[in-house]
């Protein structure tokens, strides 16, 4: 017999992903004095808030959504992976100070965290409605032109 679960904790564990990014960005945007790249962090910063709304919005309107498992722990033992992952646990101001040295080295986990996401909201697309695939979507290509714009951030940067 398959287990049920709400979609609504599938979408709390993005959003807490979202706001380790928020996090990250704003963090990074104090720790280097290049004007560069405190505008270029500052704005993932705001592109990570207002994705914590959106998903915040998409969050309280699945209330009734369910998710059914193949077999016993599934979607927890899975999602559990995708959420407590090495590049999360290296989120803090201690640890990001311990792995994340120059400007560069903050870019590529900027853009480690937006493929991050990518993988995520697309596995998220398997257990949403109908109605709330689109708002996903919009969400995956948001995250995407994050990836394009680091990556176009990191070649002009070498």
């Amino acid at each position: 017999m398959s287990n049920v679960f709400n979609a609504a904790e599938i979408i709390d564990m993005g959003i807490e992903k979202e706001k380790k990014r928020r996090d990250f960005y704003a963090f990074v945007s104090t720790k280097f004095n290049q004007k560069k790249m405190k505008e270029l962090f500052t704005r993932l910063k705001d592109w990570e808030a207002e994705h914590i709304k959106k998903f915040t919005a998409i969050r309280n309107s699945v209330e009734e959504s369910e998710v059914v498992e193949n077999y016993q722990g599934e979607f927890e033992s899975y999602m559990k992976a995708l959420v407590d992952d090495m590049l999360y646990n290296q989120v803090s101001a201690e640890k990001f100070s311990q792995h994340v040295k120059s400007p560069l080295e903050a870019i590529r986990y900027g853009m480690e965290f937006e493929k991050d996401a990518i993988l995520f909201f697309r596995e998220l697309l398997t257990y949403m409605s109908q109605t709330h695939k689109e708002k996903i979507e919009e969400l995956i290509n948001e995250e995407k032109m994050h990836l394009v714009y680091l990556a176009k951030i990191e070649k002009e940067y070498k």
